[in-house]
């Protein structure tokens, strides 16, 4: 006989079942499509390249579980060369991690990281390797909040600080961007973290090799400035081109 504690029963393992199932699917992995290569390099163009990063760190901002291809197969498959769709130029702060950030997988950002997010020469060797060689249609530059390469460069300017070793020379190419947003309104320091992005952009689009110059003029090539807010974690693209 079925009785109405039975039928119940039956409808709350039910609806627990249902809310279980829904949990699970709510948090079911969103894979992240890789970008197409052919011949060896990303099809990618530029904008496709950059709004790639866009979606990727919308999912990151919505905490939507990214399944990004990290697996043995992918591992395997990039030991035979590598494709990446973007060299990224960013701080070596360890709360700035690209592929965290993007929902990128194994092959697919060619990073440069350094203490300022600064272009010397390795670094800037580096980037033209990415373009020359392996045909990445996009080059970020990105700059983060607190950023404490910037944070000592401003302390030269206001308080005339020295630092020891190797420390001072490394944030003298950031001291120009901190100089250029004295007297401006708004927080000292994340102007100068928006300013130092940028003069490193400006030179990467003006000043440097024709293995980044001529791209660029062709539209095949494309050089972004951003920055990350470390406590929403979005990514704000603010210098394009």
């Amino acid at each position: 006989m079925i009785s109405r504690r039975n039928i119940l029963a039956g409808a709350a393992a039910a609806g627990g079942a249902a809310a279980v199932s829904g949990m699970a699917a709510a948090q079911s992995p969103v894979a992240a499509p890789l970008a197409p290569v052919y011949k060896g390099k990303t099809t990618l163009s530029p904008d496709e390249a950059l709004a790639l990063l866009i979606e990727g760190n919308r999912n990151f901002l919505n905490d939507v579980p990214t399944a990004a291809a990290v697996g043995r197969e992918r591992r395997l498959e990039i030991a035979k060369g590598q494709a990446p769709f973007a060299a990224y130029v960013t701080c070596s702060d360890s709360r700035v991690s690209p592929e965290i950030l993007f929902g990128r997988g194994l092959g697919e950002l060619f990073i440069i990281r350094n203490a300022g997010n600064t272009v010397d020469t390795v670094a800037l060797g580096s980037v033209e390797y990415a373009v020359a060689e392996l045909g990445v249609p996009l080059v970020v530059v990105m700059g983060h909040e607190s950023c404490g390469a910037v944070s000592a460069a401003q302390a030269v300017v206001t308080d005339n600080a020295t630092y020891p070793g190797s420390i001072g020379q490394m944030i003298e190419p950031i001291i120009p961007a901190v100089l250029s947003v004295r007297g401006k309104e708004g927080n000292m320091l994340d102007n100068a973290i928006r300013a130092n992005v940028s003069r490193v952009v400006n030179h990467l689009r003006t000043t440097t090799d024709p293995l980044l110059l001529e791209p660029q003029k062709t539209g095949q090539l494309k050089v972004v400035g951003a920055y990350y807010n470390l406590e929403t974690g979005a990514v704000d693209f603010f210098d394009r081109p």
